[in-house]
């Protein structure tokens, strides 16, 4: 069955260089920003939690600083980015305030999303925000990311945000509506595709090359995102972006490509983290923290009687009764210094114990899978 836009509860958007900037003229196109608003507007008053993933920084300040069409070096695309990503930031800011919609910027790089104790880091602030009814503006922070360790699109970026925030739905705006059987340009014979159930070899290679000078993305870096998206449990979208109010579009039955997920995103967190992810430690809790846990409760510190094991925080700890059974696993708020010194110890104390304000929870609940979940 095919979803529909009004089942989902949060919602990453992901805009490209090429709809968001004019290529000739090297300006931001007001209009169509402004129409986009209005779609997000229309999702928050719903009670939708929205997040951008926005490229445009370096076609904005390119133009600024006068740098000549074609690619640019290395050091060129990071002062471009530099310059660009002031005024990209207002031009969200401004748009969305026209709706009343406080807007956050976030620039983050590769480790942000994949080293454990930074995605924590990410994750948590991107959620206060979202728990403020903010709407996140999400970059890659082109000024530090070097040629090797970038993402090299922001398609992939969005999927990796989304299920760090276990986003439902990802949606991609792009100049095309969708996935093709073939290029629609070059094949009379292509066929639309609406829904994609599974992504198989002849999915894979029905996607293209890249794009324009301003959008590295392109049909194959929209089906790697669809992977990392439906992996995590988020259902993705490709939507034509250039018409104004494309969100408007679908809704009102514009045609787009839906890839889905086989599971829920807190599905798919519970089973990467008890299963993919080695215990470095072992948190031993009493009998009232346990049943605490299995009431959806997260883990404090006042129900710790143990820390085993030398990790880091972010890293993967089991998590025991006091008879030694295994309750499940999490990743752990503290490193196992740190987690010692404040077992036992009401969520109050930790800053007179540690010297600065750590987080209430040992193992948040939305870090920790529990056996038989």
């Amino acid at each position: 069955m095919t979803p529909t836009l009004d089942q989902f509860r949060r919602v990453v958007l992901k805009v490209g260089s090429a709809l968001l900037v004019d290529r000739g003229r090297g300006r931001l196109r007001h209009a169509w920003l402004a129409a986009l608003a209005e779609d997000i507007a229309d999702l928050h008053g719903r009670g939708v939690d929205v997040l951008v993933v926005s490229s445009g920084s370096i076609a904005l300040g390119r133009t600024v600083l006068n740098f000549s069409p074609g690619p640019l070096r290395l050091e060129e695309s990071q002062a471009a980015a530099a310059v660009g990503q002031i005024a990209l930031a207002r031009h969200w800011s401004e748009a969305l305030a026209h709706h009343g919609i406080v807007a956050g910027q976030i620039l983050v790089t590769p480790q942000d999303t994949e080293e454990r104790r930074r995605y924590l880091n990410a994750r948590a602030t991107t959620l206060k925000l979202l728990e403020e009814r903010a709407v996140p503006v999400v970059n890659e922070n082109d000024t530090v990311a070097t040629s090797e360790i970038r993402y090299g699109d922001n398609d992939r970026l969005a999927a990796r945000v989304a299920t760090m925030i276990g986003a439902d739905l990802l949606v991609l705006f792009s100049d095309i509506d969708g996935l093709y059987t073939a290029p629609p340009a070059s094949d009379p014979k292509a066929e639309h595709l609406p829904v994609i159930a599974r992504i198989t070899p002849e999915i894979d290679a029905m996607a293209g090359g890249p794009a324009s000078e301003l959008s590295r993305g392109g049909m194959r870096t929209k089906v790697e995102a669809a992977k990392i998206a439906i992996s995590g449990g988020t259902h993705m979208m490709i939507a034509d972006g250039r018409p104004k109010n494309p969100l408007k579009a679908v809704t009102g039955g514009a045609r787009c490509s839906w890839f889905l997920a086989g599971s829920t995103p807190g599905a798919a967190r519970k089973t990467w983290i008890a299963g993919s992810l080695e215990p470095r430690g072992t948190l031993t809790i009493d009998a009232g923290a346990a049943r605490a846990l299995q009431g959806g409760a997260s883990l404090l510190p006042v129900g710790v009687k143990r820390v085993e094991g030398s990790f880091s925080r972010g890293d993967a700890v089991t998590i025991r009764a006091g008879d030694g059974q295994v309750l499940g696993r999490g990743l752990v708020a503290y490193d196992s210094e740190d987690a010692g010194r404040i077992l036992g110890r009401s969520s109050r104390e930790i800053e007179a114990v540690l010297g600065y304000p750590g987080r209430a929870a040992m193992v948040h609940r939305d870090d920790l899978a529990l056996v038989g979940d």
